[in-house]
This record gives C-alpha cells, sequence and structure tokens, in this order.
C-alpha cells in the first residue's frame, strides 16, 4: 500500500511539474514584448503618451485661438457702434440739396458738355 501512495505521490509531484513547466512557458509567451499582451500594453502606453502630448497642443492652440477670436470680436463690436454711430449723424444731414450746390452741379455739367464730345468715332487706318 505504501508503494502505491509513493507511485501516486511521485506521478502527482510529476504532473504538477509539468503543470507549472507549460504554465510558465505560456506566461513567459504573455509577457513577450514583442508579440504578446506585454507588447500590446508596451504599445498602448507609448499612444497614449502621444496623445497627451497631441492634446496638450490641440489644447493650446485652441486657447490661442480663442484669445484672437476674442481680440477680432471686440474690434467688430467697437467698429459697429462706429458705424452706428455715423449712421445715426447721417439722420442729421438734410435731405433736400442746397440751392446753392444744385446750380454748381448745373454749370460744371453744361461746362463739360460744351467743351467736350459725348462720343468719339475712330476710324480704323488700312495699311496695305
Amino acid at each position: 500500500m505504501d508503494l502505491i501512495a509513493d507511485i501516486l505521490l511521485i506521478a502527482g509531484a510529476l504532473g504538477a511539474g509539468v503543470y507549472c513547466f507549460v504554465l510558465g512557458r505560456r506566461l513567459n509567451r504573455f509577457n513577450d514584448l514583442e508579440r504578446g499582451v506585454g507588447g500590446a500594453v508596451a504599445v498602448l502606453s507609448a499612444q497614449v503618451d502621444d496623445l497627451t502630448k497631441t492634446l496638450a497642443s490641440a489644447q493650446d492652440t485652441a486657447a490661442g485661438s480663442a484669445k484672437t477670436l476674442t481680440n477680432l470680436t471686440e474690434r467688430a463690436e467697437d467698429m459697429s457702434r462706429k458705424l452706428e454711430l455715423q449712421m445715426a449723424s447721417l439722420h442729421d444731414i438734410p435731405t433736400q440739396p442746397r440751392p446753392e450746390v444744385v446750380s454748381e452741379r448745373v454749370s460744371a455739367t453744361t461746362h463739360q458738355a460744351a467743351s467736350e464730345p459725348m462720343f468719339v468715332r475712330h476710324r480704323a487706318t488700312e495699311t496695305h
């Protein structure tokens, strides 16, 4: 009986040894940095670092763009106020022109019409 117990104990120990050997090899392949999950984790970690740097750069760019846009908006609002003020001041100008201005325009137009022809025809010279 002792012999059978010893044989079973040795067989169990050998089975546990083979199981540990196979498990150790699988664990080494699992943690391999080139092909296993360890490699995938290392690649993903590097990609996370790159994305973090890219995100920080994008946030800086967005902050700069927001400042520029804020400045441009403020300038546009100032110009809008100035234009509104100019438009309001145009309402104060009388709509009918003054009589002396109208007579000056008419005399300038008639003087120009008398001194210069309105249409001029140029004939092409033929050379043979």
